[in-house]
């Protein structure tokens, strides 16, 4: 039987929003016994054809329904627009109908990260409302604990409603030591609950 996975999956713009994927992934295969699956979602475009390919050029492999219904766990990534998650994640998840209408993320844990242009772009904003298909799905949300000490010194980015990153105005701001910390956190902490769900 293959090893369980927690799907990190995430929409990246400019690349800060993947860069936190990527930490959080080292977060969750920092537990034994799991492995992280990073994916992606494509573009969504005015167009009424379909503009993307199959297999984008570069980067993570778009996300699958079969993915998302594997997985132990899942970690959900956006930028944020105007205080909510990017238009492309809206839409990946609008196309999960059919794995709310068979139960297919009943009791798995999850959790949402984002980043902003600014300190007060609406993180919390968005963060709350990825929660909300999350919560549909019947998934068990885990946020970041106080017990993780940047959550108290991070003067960038950093919440109890999960992970966050302030790319500043350009968007080219780096993910700073604390930051990276909570995403590695929040990646771990979701791996260890998928663990115990599963053995309970």
């Amino acid at each position: 039987m293959s090893q369980p996975y927690v799907l990190v999956l995430y929409y990246s713009r400019h690349g800060a929003t993947r860069e936190m994927a990527e930490a959080i992934a080292g977060g969750v295969e920092s537990v034994s016994g799991i492995e992280a699956r990073l994916r992606t979602v494509p573009d969504v475009s005015a167009e009424c054809s379909a503009v993307s390919p199959a297999i984008p050029d570069t980067g993570d492999l778009y996300c699958s329904e079969e993915d998302l219904r594997q997985c132990a766990g899942l970690l959900l990534g956006s930028p944020t627009r105007f205080g909510t998650m990017a238009a492309p994640m809206k839409h990946f998840l609008e196309s999960t109908s059919n794995l709310w209408m068979n139960g297919a993320l009943i009791d798995k844990p999850g959790a949402v990260f984002t980043s902003t242009a600014s300190l007060h772009g609406g993180q919390e904003a968005t963060l709350l409302s990825m929660m909300l298909p999350l919560l549909h799905h019947g998934m068990v949300i885990a946020g970041l604990p106080y017990s993780q000490s940047g959550l108290l010194e991070t003067s960038t980015g950093g919440t109890p409603y999960g992970a966050s990153h302030v790319a500043g105005k350009s968007g080219d701001s780096p993910i700073d030591k604390t930051e990276l910390e909570l995403c590695a956190a929040q990646g771990k902490r979701v791996a260890e609950l998928a663990l115990s769900l599963k053995q309970a």
